[in-house]
């Protein structure tokens, strides 16, 4: 019997490369929209690109490069009533038409099929080279895709967070869904999203993305009925299914705040002990850290976004030292807000860290960039001032030239490979020497009607001796000045 595998979506690429933007950013931004894509099952056919001094306000990108764009989908090319040139006065006026309701948005974020192929790339260039600022010109023949040697794209994903009528008209033009840079991280999050916390944090982000996206529906629910706690004669539908959501958003918040309050409680019974967090862009290879450091089998895949929950291993093999090492969400370019403000409670794991290890992948030609990126994300939690170096990750992958210049961009980062056991031991050595050297030793007598703190000692610290007096166990510890300060409190 033989199975025939469902064809993965077909997604082509639209990309403005604004004035601020390097040409090797513009690549980047849209290489990495590309694995995005890949992350969600879609095979890039196609690219279409335009240098423009701003986003076209109707419709993203010019008359000439929407005919192109709609040259890959089958559709109009055109948005009807516009000529390519309309205001802002116009665009709110778009933004009252009827069209798309609340369920057309909820499809916006839709996920792609589970059975569908995630290690796809793109079968082909498709790119067309930008032309100037504000050129509109149509492509040439050579640049458009042929309909009979290829099926067409059925899904256009833009490089660019849009506007809900920019969305719209894109959709008329083309005659496929749209979705914005934005909404494909989005899906990505709800689809990895596996414990409780995590999947809150996501359905959260996407409410608050979702709900200025609700159209007004056609017939049949222009008014709901008033009466008390209505409003007059009747809320209007939009209103109605706006409401609903931010009632929703609430129910969620309250649900979260109770398990971020329980994660605080956590956090705060491990304030004693040695602490580090792995950080760092998605896919910068944090997880293969965390396997490697902690002998934990936690998931490792070469995926954007594999790991969006935190997890807490022990520093193996352990030592009187004791550390625990978290892994945390990664981090990306133009990371939606609502996401960064939803994940707060799992970021505040790195904020509370000992000592951060912020990974990178050297590879990676973006790294310096990425770098960035991450550490503008710790600066907004609080937690750009903690201590800690850069993990400069693959190095297995890099030759000799490419390994001076990225520790000529990074001089004081540790050049390894996760794959490297000398490197992991490294590591490790590196994070031990980092606690040892702030450790004090003291020599305490225990009494013996308190003989829990010697057990706190050992947990808290290394026992170098034990002696058994008359008065109680007199211990010698080397531990953390704060973790000596709560044994000395307990003895009173």
């Amino acid at each position: 019997m033989t199975t025939t595998e469902k064809p993965r979506p077909r997604a082509v690429l639209l990309g403005v490369q604004l004035p601020a933007m390097s040409d090797g950013d513009f690549r980047s931004s849209l290489d990495e929209l590309e694995r995005l894509a890949s992350t969600l099952g879609f095979e890039v056919v196609g690219r279409v690109l335009q240098r423009r001094a701003r986003l076209a306000p109707s419709a993203v990108v010019g008359s000439g490069k929407l005919k192109e764009l709609a040259g890959w989908t089958g559709g109009p090319g055109v948005v009807q009533g516009w000529s390519g040139g309309k205001g802002a006065a116009d665009e709110e006026q778009e933004e009252d038409d009827d069209e798309p309701n609340a369920d057309r948005a909820r499809a916006h974020l839709r996920l792609v099929a589970d059975d569908a192929s995630d290690d796809g790339s793109a079968d082909r260039d498709g790119w067309s080279e930008p032309g100037e600022v504000g050129d509109e010109e149509s492509p040439t023949a050579g640049d458009m895709p042929d309909p009979q040697a290829e099926p067409r794209a059925n899904i256009v994903l833009v490089d660019q967070d849009i506007t809900p009528s920019q969305s719209r008209n894109l959709e008329k033009a083309t005659g496929v869904e749209v979705l914005d840079r934005t909404a494909v991280i989005l899906a990505i999050f709800q689809r990895h999203a596996r414990s409780r916390e995590a999947r809150l944090q996501v359905e959260i982000a996407r409410l608050e993305y979702m709900a200025p996206r609700l159209r007004e529906t056609g017939g049949g629910r222009d008014r709901q009925g008033g009466g008390i706690g209505g409003r007059g004669a009747g809320e209007s539908a939009s209103e109605l299914d706006r409401r609903k959501v931010r009632d929703r958003i609430a129910e969620l918040r309250q649900e979260l705040a109770s398990i971020e309050q329980e994660a605080g409680s956590r956090r705060k019974r491990r304030e004693d002990v040695h602490t580090v967090a792995l950080v760092g862009y998605t896919n910068a290879g944090k997880s293969s850290w965390m396997r490697a450091l902690t002998g934990s089998g936690v998931l490792v895949e070469d995926k954007l976004f594999a790991t969006l929950g935190t997890t807490v291993r022990v520093l193996k093999p352990e030592t009187a030292t004791r550390v625990l090492v978290s892994d945390t969400v990664g981090f990306i370019k133009h990371l939606p807000h609502d996401l960064v403000a939803s994940f707060r409670s799992t970021l505040e794991e790195a904020r509370d860290a000992s000592l951060l290890l912020h990974v990178v992948d050297a590879s990676d030609p973006a790294f310096e960039s990425q770098i960035a990126v991450t550490r503008e994300v710790l600066a907004s939690i609080g937690a750009d001032e903690s201590p800690h170096v850069v993990v400069l990750n693959k190095a297995d992958r890099l030759d000799e030239l490419t390994r001076a210049r990225v520790l000529k961009a990074e001089p004081d980062a540790l050049l390894l490979s996760a794959q490297d056991p000398a490197d992991v031991d490294r590591l490790r050595a590196y994070i031990l020497g980092h606690f040892e050297r702030d450790l004090e030793e003291v020599e305490l007598l225990v009494p013996y009607d308190r003989s829990k703190v010697v057990a706190m000692a050992h947990a808290l610290g290394s026992v170098s001796s034990e002696k058994y007096e008359d008065g109680g166990v007199r211990i010698r510890v080397r531990a953390r000045a704060a973790a000596l300060a709560r044994l000395r409190a307990e003895l009173g």
